[in-house]
């Protein structure tokens, strides 16, 4: 949207900021249920405080039933980052 001039880059981070901050307290206090992920670990790197995990095979597993996906990106960062 940037790029087509739809916003302009400032109100653009804004927007990640505020989604990143709503979707952190969604997952605190909405989110009941826990995930186990298996798979076989392809590519992992940090890189600015951000952990990006590649898993192939990965079998996902909760107390509703297991899935098998071929691929998963998992990227994690400290949440206390959102705030600064």
């Amino acid at each position: 949207m940037v790029s087509n001039g739809y916003l302009n880059r400032e109100l653009a981070i804004q927007v990640l900021i505020q989604f990143d901050k709503s979707m952190k307290e969604a997952l605190e206090t909405e989110v009941k249920s826990k995930v186990s992920i298996k798979g076989h670990l392809h590519t992992y790197r940090f890189c600015d405080n951000v952990w990006t995990f590649i898993l192939q095979n990965a079998q996902l597993k909760s107390d509703e039933g297991a899935e098998t996906i071929d691929s998963v990106k998992i990227v994690a960062c400290d949440s206390k980052l959102l705030t600064q």
